[in-house]
């Protein structure tokens, strides 16, 4: 079974398929993308390879129902496969419930692996509109960092996952204008600290999109708001997020050696701000300004509390982050794009510069890189310097 879903995962993108029903559709791509990677205090590269095939399906039942399901399979191949102790743990992706997924194979140098990252089923009736399954629930307006995003945030840096992580949940929408509409979310988990339930309320006021939520995550209530507008053509969007004070002990003896606290002992509610503005003047030329505030951010030794944080449902571990875009459009069919992420308290910072170019229709080239800059410990400073080029087929 697994052998025929490979086949058919990399044979479709190669082939034009007419669908016999017009109930359904399908799209979906194929990449291959090549990197080398130099870490810190490290004299070698790591060059890896990667051939990344998707598959989406709908099936639209009846004027009310849809259903959906998506899959992608990635095949890994290089030193980073062959160095990295258990990198085939590492590429799945966590679940609570059904997994979806398979390891096809797992060798000294190469890696396979297939994932159901899609399956929902939505049914909608009148102003109604239910949908149960593995989605994306998405309520942030910023572009960066999303401290709304209850269910599942963004990662700018992943820049090859362009479907974002998805949630296995249950979501409830109701429309009650053109641009109004209440909403609750449902995430269940084994642990019930890693249970979601939340509710937002949506609303126009101004030519603003505003929106108010509230839950619990992580067994701790959580409040917040974001806006999405634009000021003299220039857009403008922001969240804000209070969540209840963790206020428990979180051991790792790393921290005593540093003499830290953890960012779990704290009996003060967590504030997360995140302001977002941009701009497209009429040559193309493209800026766009964010930044991210954490009240229980820490200063100093930042990489140490990552994982802590991620747990904490913390963007990152850092109290003050700030991000710098610019794109331009060399010509109708090549871009240019150089933003960076700054952590202004430990120095430490990442550039990323591409270019994307279409060389014809349905096929692209990206060249990119992450050149990580920072000193032991900081947000930044353990992750080196990355080289890509990727190529990829849309159908």
């Amino acid at each position: 079974m697994q052998l025929k879903l490979l086949f058919l995962l990399l044979i479709i993108p190669l082939i034009k398929i007419e669908a016999q029903l017009s109930s359904f559709d399908y799209s979906g791509y194929a990449k291959y993308l090549f990197s080398s990677t130099r870490y810190p205090d490290t004299p070698e590269r790591y060059t890896d390879h990667l051939l990344h095939t998707r598959l989406n399906t709908k099936w639209y039942a009846t004027e009310s129902l849809t259903a959906a399901v998506e899959l992608r399979f990635r095949a890994f191949y290089g030193e980073t496969v062959e160095n990295l102790p258990n990198f085939s743990e590492l590429i799945k992706t966590p679940r609570d419930w059904v997994r979806l997924d398979a390891v096809l194979w797992d060798k000294k140098k190469s890696v396979g692996y297939l994932e159901v990252d899609r399956l929902w089923l939505d049914w909608i009736k009148d102003n109604l509109q239910v949908t149960i399954g593995r989605q994306r629930i998405a309520w942030g307006t910023c572009w960066v960092w999303n401290p709304t995003d209850l269910f599942n945030p963004l990662d700018v840096l992943d820049f090859d996952y362009e479907e974002l992580p998805g949630v296995d949940a249950a979501r409830v929408q109701y429309y009650t204008g053109a641009v109004t509409k209440v909403e609750a979310g449902y995430k269940p988990a084994k642990e019930k600290k890693n249970t979601i339930l939340a509710g937002l309320w949506s609303n126009n006021f101004l030519n603003y999109d505003l929106n108010l939520i509230a839950g619990m995550r992580d067994e701790r209530w959580v409040v917040g708001g974001s806006w999405a507008g634009d000021i003299y053509s220039a857009g403008f969007r922001g969240e804000l997020t209070v969540s209840e004070a963790p206020n428990r002990s979180y051991t790792n003896p790393v921290y005593e050696e540093f003499d830290e606290t953890s960012l779990s002992s704290t009996n003060n509610p967590i504030l997360t701000l995140a302001l977002s503005a941009d701009y497209t003047f009429p040559n193309t030329f493209y800026i766009h300004t964010e930044m991210l505030y954490n009240n229980n951010g820490k200063t100093e030794n930042t990489f140490l509390f990552t994982n802590e944080a991620l747990g904490l449902g913390m963007l990152t571990a850092a109290r003050w982050s700030i991000y710098q875009e610019f794109a331009y459009d060399i010509t109708p069919l090549i871009r240019g794009s150089l933003f960076g992420i700054f952590n202004p308290d430990d120095g430490s910072y990442v550039i990323v510069p591409s270019a994307t170019y279409s060389l014809f229709t349905n096929f692209d080239l990206l060249l990119i890189a992450q050149v990580f800059e920072g000193a032991a410990l900081t947000e930044f400073g353990e992750f080196g310097t990355s080289f890509y080029f990727r190529m990829k087929f849309s159908f």
